[in-house]
């Protein structure tokens, strides 16, 4: 899954089998041209990265420990201290890799070699993170900034398991399973755009189980959601037509339900 880093939501999403491995997913993402894109190391792809750099897309991930490299050249280095987040140290390195041909296949007889970024960096926690990026311009500590923001998907996927139905699947098969989880990344989208609506600071799961309460209650979402207590006795006393949509908007006063 692809999101937003801004809105935190779902902009691409393929959904394959288990065997299927993680990097091939970078092959189906349509990046514009100075587009920033940032995952975990399970992603680390050497052909594809060559490839954005091509096209001059940036990337940012972590370097794998089995990474094979040289150092080309050394920008910055500090000793660690702990407690203190910083970044230890600055590198041009050197990558050699196999392309691969149209059909996806590596030429194990052909080696390339590719120049990156790896930034070294200690949180405050003392923990150690190798980074490694093909953008040369922006600064070491906006290399760290950004692979933090990749936590935004992590929340993603523990909104969508504490607050629907994936941990356990209704059907077996393939399609089943598939549908289940589309109608949940539909739902989580569409919760995300009543709570945007409605400008509220309740939190998702408070959004979501008012909605889940009322699911099948005629009340006006976003009122709810403003106005928790209150809603219930506007709208009782309120004519039932009020709330009705109209397509052609002879009424007035709808919601999204």
């Amino acid at each position: 899954m692809l999101i937003d880093a801004v809105q935190s939501v779902g902009r691409f999403i393929k959904i394959t089998a288990a065997k299927v491995h993680d990097k091939n997913f970078l092959k189906s993402l349509e990046l514009i041209s100075h587009s920033m894109i940032v995952f975990d190391k399970a992603y680390n792809y050497y052909h594809q990265f060559a490839l954005w750099t091509q096209k001059q897309v940036f990337f940012v991930t972590r370097l794998k420990k089995s990474a094979v490299y040289t150092v080309v050249e050394v920008t910055r280095k500090h000793y660690r201290k702990k407690g203190i987040a910083k970044v230890l140290s600055d590198e041009i390195i050197e990558i050699e890799y196999h392309p691969e041909d149209e059909t996806g296949k590596k030429q194990t007889k052909v080696t390339r070699k590719m120049r990156l970024r790896k930034v070294c960096y200690q949180d405050e926690r003392n923990r150690y993170y190798e980074f490694l990026t093909n953008n040369f311009e922006i600064t070491a500590e906006e290399v760290a900034f950004l692979y933090k923001k990749r936590w935004g998907i992590e929340i993603l996927f523990k909104k969508m398991k504490q607050n629907f139905q994936l941990h356990y699947f209704y059907g077996e098969n393939e399609n089943a399973i598939r549908t289940q989880v589309w109608c949940t990344l539909i739902a989580q989208l569409l919760l995300t755009v009543i709570q945007k609506i409605a400008q509220t600071k309740k939190a998702f799961s408070v959004v979501a189980s008012l909605v889940r309460i009322h699911l099948i209650s005629m009340l006006d979402v976003c009122e709810l959601l403003r106005s928790t207590h209150r809603s219930y006795h506007k709208v009782r006393g309120s004519p039932a037509d009020s709330l009705q949509l109209s397509l052609f908007g002879l009424k007035t006063g709808g919601g999204l339900f």
